[in-house]
């Protein structure tokens, strides 16, 4: 079995009270039970937003900066994601189709080493 990551997207100022209602709780809820129950979820988390990161970048003299904000500066940041054990690619890529419905959202899917 090979572990994938189902990352889920929010753009930059998704804010959850406004854009998440009930039915789309009820229906992340009902897909974290499928996968408990095939038993392929390693772990899930959601996010904090991203203006909320520290980021932390290694200096030429040893050092290490540290300065509010996420790393990268684009327009859609990690808001949650899924660690799974799936047989393959396939069944990995079926989990994210049932996870961008649920989630109303972009999801990406990559292979772990």
């Amino acid at each position: 079995m090979t572990r994938y990551l189902v990352a889920i997207h929010h753009p930059d100022d998704y804010d959850p009270s406004a854009m998440e209602d009930q039915a789309m709780h009820t229906d992340i809820d009902r897909l974290n039970d499928e996968m408990k129950a095939a038993g392929i979820r390693i772990f899930v988390g959601g996010m904090h937003p991203a203006s909320t990161a520290t980021s932390l970048r290694p200096q030429p003299n040893g050092d290490v900066l540290q300065t509010k904000g996420p790393y990268l500066k684009t327009k859609e940041h990690v808001g949650g994601f899924w660690v799974l054990e799936c047989a393959d690619e396939a069944e990995a890529l079926a989990w994210g189709r049932k996870a961008a419905v649920a989630c109303r959202t972009p999801v990406e899917v990559r292979q772990f080493h």
